[in-house]
This record gives C-alpha cells, structure tokens and sequence, in this order.
C-alpha cells in the first residue's frame, strides 16, 4: 500500500534542487506524481505530490526534512488522495485588466462567498503594449459546488469585471 503526501519546496533558486528531491523519493520507492514548480525573484517554489510505499514513509520524510541543511525548506504532509468530490463542477476563470491593487483578493472574496474552490490559480504582470502602464492577468481552474447559484455566481463576477473594469471570462 502507498501514502500519498503533499510537499512544499522552498529555497533560494538553484541547479540542482529537483534532482535533489528526486533522488531522495527514488531512494525510498517513491514516484512523482503531481507538480508546479516555479523560480520567483530569485526563489524556488515548489508543490508535488508524491506516492511512497507505506513501509518508506516516514523514512522518507525525515530525509526529506533533513535537506534543509543543504538550503531546501519541505514540508511535508500525509494525505488521503480524493481531492475532489463529485459534488463540484469544474470551471475557468480568466482575467485582464490594467494592473491595480487588490484585484485578487477582489475576484477570490467573489469565489469564497459562493463556497467555490480555487483549484490552480496563474498571474502574471506584464507592459501593456501601448501608453505605458501594466497589464493583470490571471488564469483559474475552479471547483464550484453544484449546489451553487451560477447564475448568481455569473452576475457577481460580472458585476466585479464593471466595477474593476477588466475583462473576465467565466466557463465550464
């Protein structure tokens, strides 16, 4: 039997770190399963999920935690793999808009109110083409409960896009 655990990866951005982590799972009879990686400002971040055979677990972990001397900051966390339940519906949300503080927090105080689930979420900032200024975007995998409203779900973010003024596209 496998346990399935959850780890996050911080250090300062490096060759060499995945390998690391790699070679520590292969060790214990783990496999990767799951990942989003990320080099931001000069940090590595990291999520994955992984399956290790029961009997290696704890072994594994504690290599694990015992590579913060070499600068790799895991925690890791033991889970039960049903992430999610069929009482949800999977949509995207996408985003643009000219930059401004506080459009995610904005568009995910929406989400939160109708008990929607925020599955991945991607921003990015970038030059706008033309007269200067930044452009916001961002993209979102959701979880909405099939007990939600979506119409009413639709017209609160389309209400949020007026009050912002950006674009939103909301789809199954």
């Amino acid at each position: 039997m496998n346990t399935s655990i959850v780890l996050t990866i911080m250090a300062d951005d490096q060759p060499g770190i995945i390998q690391t982590v790699s070679s520590t799972l292969q060790k214990h009879g783990g496999s990767w399963t799951q990942s989003s990686m990320s080099s931001l400002a000069g940090q590595f971040a990291g999520i994955l999920l992984v399956s290790v055979p029961s009997e290696n677990s704890a072994a594994c972990r504690k290599e694990l935690h015992g590579l913060e001397s070499q600068g790799l900051r895991i925690i890791a966390r033991i889970c039960d793999q049903a992430t999610e339940t069929e009482a949800s519906r999977e949509y995207t949300l996408d985003l643009v808009g000219n930059d401004r503080l506080g459009i995610v927090h904005e568009i995910t105080m929406v989400l939160a109110n109708h008990n929607v689930n925020v599955k991945s979420l991607e921003t990015v900032v970038e030059a706008a083409s033309m007269g200067g200024g930044e452009i916001f975007k961002t993209s979102a995998e959701l979880l909405v409960p099939k007990s939600t409203d979506i119409d009413m779900l639709e017209d609160d973010i389309e209400n949020l896009a007026n009050d912002l003024m950006v674009d939103i596209t909301f789809e199954k």
